[in-house]
């Protein structure tokens, strides 16, 4: 019998309506654009763990097109036409197939358009016809659509947040496509979903409220006909209707049983709202209090200017506060500033220059600092990331340069880069080992990159585009009621979503 061919492709980010910028083409280019036979060489990621797993299977792997890059602003359409007509027609020359496998984010949107992953997800069912099992990976910051639950046969999440299980979803999401191919099983999916709209700070798998949702929510897969639970937290930075977190359930022929642990995976993370909101500091309130714990480095969470999500990057609200503290200890900060980096890059290390710095990209939140510092290091921004979506992978910020003003260091980039650890830092010779303050542009991944390097961490509530609470974000096209603006929505049922 002749191998079974499975198509795989995608376009994986993730969007932001509440950045003032959009992502075009070259966003992709600078991070990850593979096509055809490209795709066949990723050895990392969801794409590797695929890979992997299809390799051992009797089938046939037809490679599409897979883009990736840095959370930002809805695409442009006129990149997603690009990425999307290339990835149609490498499907459509390729038919007929036998499953095609998705490694998507589920939290990427279209300028114009809405969710992009509900878009491509319809536009690939409907080349390859309703017969064919398609199966979607997803972030389990996805924002499950409607859509994407009826035209899909399976979608799983991940499961760890940190991302740590990027590499074994892929091999969970190809080895239920296979199977599915082969005839071993019938997939039936339901999402339930309840209108929570929360930060990712209380998201963790390892300790807090919504370890506690996962850990049920997996514990179902020892169930008789279960093949796959998953639990999402919705990226809240979007702003599209029917948003929301809950429990999605792929049983093997069994629609009900699917609808029935899906509700009570929604219903338990309902329950569980009121935890997921976090404690939030001023950068002035975090720094003095910090004079009560014991010597080490000090994380300020700027979580409102998370790169990873969706944010510019670009902010210099706890970088201001260090400066004013005048303290006698070091501290470090990064900032994109593409024009302040240029203006680095026609100096000397050595050299002192006065800028303005911060909130030239987005400058809805804030004003720049006017500033004077010594020029210590300059670079072209190229790093290695040592963890996450991209582990070993190349990152790129661009021209960048080490500021110094009083004992504050200064990382200037011209690109917003994922935030996973410190490699950004170190790529340059800055140590964050060495400072008291190190402001940390990420709700979660310093709990991997800083592990057993910090004393204490304090998230930070200044403006930006990833708050740590959406207490105080006004939607236009998400709908009331949701939590936290609404606490309590008498009679409140999780929304569901039928699979195939």
């Amino acid at each position: 019998m002749p191998p079974h061919r499975i198509a795989i492709g995608a376009i994986f980010t993730e969007s932001n309506h509440l950045c003032g910028t959009l992502t075009p083409l070259d966003s992709f280019t600078r991070t990850e654009l593979r096509r055809g036979e490209e795709l066949l060489a990723a050895t990392g990621g969801v794409l590797g763990g695929a890979l992997a797993h299809l390799r051992g299977r009797n089938v046939e792997i037809v490679p599409l097109l897979f883009a990736s890059a840095c959370p930002g602003g809805p695409l442009t359409a006129d990149c997603y036409r690009v990425l999307r007509d290339d990835l149609l027609a490498r499907l459509r020359a390729a038919l007929p197939v036998d499953g095609v496998l998705m490694p998507l984010h589920g939290a990427a949107a279209v300028d114009g358009l809405g969710s992009l992953d509900e878009d491509l997800i319809t536009a690939v069912r409907a080349l390859v016809g309703p017969d064919v099992p398609l199966v979607a990976t997803l972030d389990c910051h996805a924002h499950v659509t409607a859509g994407m639950v009826a035209n899909a046969n399976a979608l799983l999440a991940w499961e760890t947040y940190p991302h740590r299980d990027t590499f074994t979803t892929g091999e969970r999401g190809a080895r239920l496509l296979a199977d599915c191919v082969e005839g071993l099983i019938r997939p039936a999916m339901a999402m339930a979903k309840v209108p929570v709209i929360v930060g990712g700070f209380m998201g963790s798998t390892d300790d807090g409220p919504f370890a506690e949702v996962m850990r049920y929510t997996k514990s179902l897969e020892q169930q008789p006909g279960v093949l796959s639970t998953s639990a999402f937290l919705v990226q809240p930075h979007l702003d599209l209707p029917g948003m929301g977190g809950g429990g999605l359930v792929v049983t093997d022929g069994d629609p009900a049983l699917a609808v029935s642990l899906a509700t009570g995976i929604a219903q338990m993370y309902w329950r569980l709202r009121f935890a997921l909101e976090p404690r939030i500091w001023t950068p002035a309130e975090a720094i003095a209090d910090a004079a009560r714990q014991p010597p080490g480095t000090i994380l300020l969470l700027e979580t409102a200017d998370c790169a990873g999500g969706g944010a510019c990057g670009d902010s210099i609200h706890a970088l201001a506060a260090l400066v004013a503290a005048q303290l006698p200890v070091r501290s470090l900060a990064p900032v994109v500033d593409p024009a302040a980096a240029a203006l680095c890059h026609t100096h000397q290390p050595g050299d002192t220059v006065s800028l303005l710095l911060g909130h030239q990209i987005d400058p809805r939140w804030g004003q720049p600092l006017p500033l004077t510092a010594r020029i210590e290091a300059l670079t072209d921004g190229r790093f290695v990331y040592s963890g996450g979506i991209w582990e070993g992978q190349a990152g790129e910020m661009g021209p960048t340069a080490w500021l110094r003003a009083g004992n504050v260091d200064i990382l200037v980039t011209s690109f917003a880069t994922y935030d996973w650890a410190d490699e950004q830092f170190r790529a340059i010779g800055m140590d964050p080992a060495a400072a008291r303050f190190v402001v940390v542009k990420n709700p979660m991944n310093y709990r991997v990159g800083y592990a057993g390097r910090f004393v204490a961490a304090y998230v930070l509530d200044t403006p930006g585009a990833t708050p740590a609470s959406l207490r105080h974000v006004r939607f236009s096209r998400l709908e009331r009621p949701y939590f936290p603006a609404d606490e309590e929505i008498p009679g409140l049922e999780p929304v569901l979503l039928r699979g195939r």
